[in-house]
């Protein structure tokens, strides 16, 4: 097409079609856009039926999520169930009353209860309240352990010797057996009682180990205590200490695990912070305060500068600049006035103004972005999975060695043999920790769905999570996406004698009856300067080429190069410009009164400020950047060039779209796809991960696997930023509670003994147990550091 070509078709506007946008992309009519809301509306019901959220009581491992979970999937009416081990709750779907889910999982072996809470708010102080008292316990319960443990530990280390050889210390024992049994019940009943219902349902978890660990060492001593002359002189050794010692030990741990990750709800935390309390209602002329859960729909609200946007709304009266950097990362507070949108949680920093509220309570974007970072962190990625299934089998292998040792022990042991079996089957017990796999996974996953929502950057799922670290070409939609979305009057070339205002006037006027974005950008530029359209007579469109009408005796035209030759209008002095326009990537537009040229009118899509910078940053990770439009070659040749993206592929369709992202993955790629508009839709749905811009349509934030707040394509290379050092993390955690347990059993086994003469101590393996949730945790908890770069 040349350049000339090029100007005609983008002058086509004027007509009566509305397939394309003034760049050439694709706009769908209103019935298309309304039956794209119906769909995604549709699909979202459809998606949601019911949704129960459990609080769960007992859990303690891995193991136990693949039960509960397993439990209840197996209800009829459940379409998924997801349990969260670090926050010990569990969302489920489908058609089923609570009853049943309850009664599932107390089959299984645990407790729950629906979650009641009448808000976030209050749901996260009920469960901080809770988080509180479980771990106050929990240090109850160790100092109790320890008061008795660690004198124990002193004495058989400095003092004397803890065997029986008399009848004096047969009492003696026999008095702290009964103490110890008294730790046991007290400090310990939990790990007993969890044992006991795993027991019960044909099945063991992390309080097996505990139970069968603490419980063998006390039994063997109590027998050595009672009848010490059936066993050899050098196996009457008694294992007090170690019981006391191991159940302190695994408290302190759990208690401090309890506090660590607590610290991962930081994000919603202070997305729940946001919420303002109350509202300045405006009514009968008063202003009241009054509980933002009683602001009604179209209420008045007045807001002062400083104070918090309650609910969203749109400006009625006053202006002001919003501090919205909370919610969309965006540092620069944004303007606000008549008709603008503002959105609950953000901070109006100048002027008072008067809003009229269009969506409250769980409606409000901010209660829906709570729930979406909710949800995420709840789901699992595809590498959390693997480790569930791991745990499944964990437990019983590690029963399995601990017979396997103790046997070895017996059968090929020096003297004593029976102490040294008792040992090293109650140390492998002891240091095999499922608990650490359970939380390595979802302790990150919270994080870093949190650390990414701080940065504007709302993820779905775990699975985009994961997915979005390896994506090795990413799509780019043209309009909307690397550009503003919003096309404007760049260049306004005047004909000799012409005056720039009542050229606007006149192309204002001849424009105010079309809806297109070519004449809306006329028209907003003419409203930016003060000027009104004025009401014109015999408008008339002429296909394919221009408009046409009449405003005081003046025969207006505008419309494309073909239109003005067609009616032999002289246009030889605007044409060379005309294209130096075109190559620019703008549309320009002859506006001829009364048979004469009078303007060369250019309007374009500017691009996004910080798209070429976002670029860049998506292009020195090693992501291959490809760019789809509907535009004509030439107009995406210059965008494109503009950004730096080599690869683009000009004038497809919606259809197209999808069609391109699945030639790129059938070569191997893993494809992200940006975009905004509803045709962008099916791509969205179709890529490895879809990002929907967020000032983009409903359609597309659907469709899409990870939702940018604002504009720009930063977030992007933030969100991919995140996700990968969200996976780094989940890795090293997984590697680090692997690793333990594949060093950890040997060792506790004995393998070293024969030549070292080296046996793990069973309070070491506690200790060891206890501090390998720690490190899982705290790592985790590292996550909470990163920062995407700055932009």
């Amino acid at each position: 097409m040349s350049k000339t070509n090029n100007a005609e078709s983008e002058a086509k506007h004027s007509c009566c079609s509305n397939k394309k946008d003034p760049s050439g992309e694709v706009t769908p009519n209103k019935d298309e856009i309304q039956q794209g809301k119906v769909d995604a509306l549709n699909s979202v019901n459809a998606a949601e039926t019911e949704e129960h959220q459990l609080i769960i009581d007992g859990a303690s491992c891995a193991s136990c999520v693949t039960k509960i979970e397993k439990a209840l999937r197996a209800v009829k009416g459940v379409k998924s169930a997801d349990m969260n081990f670090a926050q010990r709750s569990v969302i489920v779907t489908g058609n089923v009353k609570d009853a049943s889910l309850i009664t599932a999982v107390e089959i299984a072996g645990y407790n729950a209860k629906v979650d009641t809470s009448g808000s976030e708010e209050e749901a996260l102080d009920e469960k901080e309240k809770a988080d509180w008292q479980y771990y106050k316990k929990l240090m109850r319960d160790m100092t109790i352990a320890l008061l008795l443990g660690v004198p124990l530990m002193i004495y058989g280390l400095m003092i004397g010797e803890m065997t029986v050889n008399t009848t004096g210390e047969r009492i003696g024992w026999l008095a702290v057996g009964l103490a110890t049994l008294g730790v046991m019940y007290f400090s310990g009943k939990h790990f007993y009682i969890g044992a006991w219902n795993s027991l019960k349902n044909h099945s063991a978890n992390m309080d097996t180990l505990i139970a069968l660990g603490t419980g063998t060492a006390w039994v063997y001593s109590m027998v050595v205590v009672a009848v010490p002359e059936l066993l050899p002189q050098m196996a009457r050794h008694v294992y007090f200490e170690a019981t006391a010692m191991i159940i302190g030990l695994i408290n302190l741990g759990l208690a401090l695990e309890v506090k660590a990750r607590g610290k991962t709800s930081e994000a919603i935390k202070r997305l729940i912070g946001l919420q303002a309390k109350t509202a300045r209602v405006v009514r009968d002329g008063k202003d009241i305060d009054i509980p933002i859960e009683d602001v009604l729909l179209n209420d008045l609200i007045r807001v002062r500068p400083g104070e918090k946007i309650s609910v969203d709304g749109l400006v009625v009266e006053g202006h002001t600049a919003v501090d919205e950097s909370m919610l969309t990362g965006e540092p620069m507070p944004v303007e606000k006035s008549d008709g603008d949108k503002v959105v609950a949680g953000t901070i109006n920093k100048s002027g008072s103004v008067v809003f009229k509220a269009t969506r409250v309570g769980k409606d409000t974007a901010l209660a829906q972005i709570i729930n979406m970072v909710k949800r995420a962190q709840n789901s699992k990625p595809p590498i959390g999975r693997l480790a569930d299934v791991i745990s499944a089998y964990f437990v019983p292998v590690i029963m399995i060695i601990a017979v396997l040792s103790a046997l070895a022990w017996l059968n090929f042991g020096p003297s004593s043999a029976v102490a040294f079996a008792i040992v090293s089957a109650t140390t492998v017990l002891i240091i095999a920790c499922p608990c650490a796999l359970g939380l390595a996974t979802p302790m990150s996953v919270m994080v870093g769905v949190g650390k990414a929502a701080e940065a504007g950057v709302l993820i779905r799922n775990g699975e985009a999570l994961q997915t979005a670290s390896k994506i090795t070409t990413m799509i780019l939609d043209k309009t909307g996406t690397i550009t503003e979305g919003a096309p404007k009057v760049t260049d306004l070339l005047l004909a000799e004698g012409q005056i720039r205002q009542h050229v606007l006037m006149l192309a204002a006027s001849i424009e105010a009856g079309s809806e297109h974005p070519l004449a809306m950008a006329i028209l907003e530029s003419a409203k930016e300067q003060g000027i009104e359209a004025r009401r014109v007579s015999a408008f008339a469109s002429i296909a394919g080429k221009g408009v046409e009408a009449v405003l005081d005796d003046s025969q207006l035209l505008f419309g494309n190069e073909k239109l003005m030759k067609e009616r032999s209008i002289d246009i030889r002095a605007f044409i060379d410009r005309a294209q130096t326009l075109a190559e620019e990537a703008k549309t320009p537009m002859y506006f001829a009164i009364n048979n004469k040229i009078a303007a060369v009118i250019a309007v374009a899509d500017p691009i996004k400020t910080d798209s070429i910078e976002a670029i860049k940053r998506l292009q020195s990770n090693g992501i291959r950047i490809v760019m789809l439009t509907g535009d004509n070659r030439l107009t995406a040749k210059a965008i494109a060039s503009k950004v730096g993206i080599t690869e683009f592929v000009a004038e497809v369709m919606p259809e197209d779209k999808a069609n391109k992202v699945a030639q790129l993955q059938k070569e191997g790629e893993i494809v992200g796809m940006t975009g905004d508009g509803i045709n962008d839709a099916p791509a969205l749905a179709h890529a490895n991960v879809g990002f929907a811009i967020g000032t983009g349509t409903d359609v597309a934030i659907e469709s899409a696997d990870i939702t940018l707040m604002r504009g720009s394509l930063h977030g992007l290379a933030d969100a991919i930023a995140v996700s990968k050092a969200t996976l780094t993390n989940i890795k090293q955690n997984l590697f680090g509670a692997f690793i333990y347990n594949v060093a950890g059993v040997p060792i506790a086994a004995g393998i070293l003994y024969p030549f070292f003469g080296l046996l793990l101590s069973p309070i070491i393996a506690g200790a060891a147990m206890a501090f390998s949730s720690l490190t899982v945790v705290t790592n985790a908890n590292r996550l909470r550091f990163f920062k995407a770069k700055d932009h």
